[in-house]
C-alpha cells in the first residue's frame, strides 16, 4: 500500500469520526446545532475526497 493510499484512509476516518462524533455531542448538548452542521459537513467533504482516492483503480 502506498503512503498517498494511506493518507486517504487516515484521513477517510478522521472524516467519518466528524459525522458521528458531532451528533452524539449535539444530542448530548455539548455542542449547538449550527457547530454539529459544520463538523459533519467538514467530515462529509473529507470522507468524499478520501473514498475517490481509495477507490481509484491503477491503470
Amino acid at each position: 500500500m502506498t503512503l498517498s493510499k494511506t493518507l486517504a484512509y487516515v484521513i477517510g476516518a478522521i472524516g467519518l469520526g466528524l459525522t458521528i462524533v458531532p451528533s452524539m455531542l449535539a444530542f448530548s448538548g455539548t455542542i449547538s446545532q449550527d457547530q454539529n452542521k459544520t463538523l459533519m459537513a467538514v467530515g462529509m467533504v473529507l470522507w468524499f475526497l478520501a473514498a475517490f482516492r481509495i477507490m481509484k483503480r491503477n491503470g
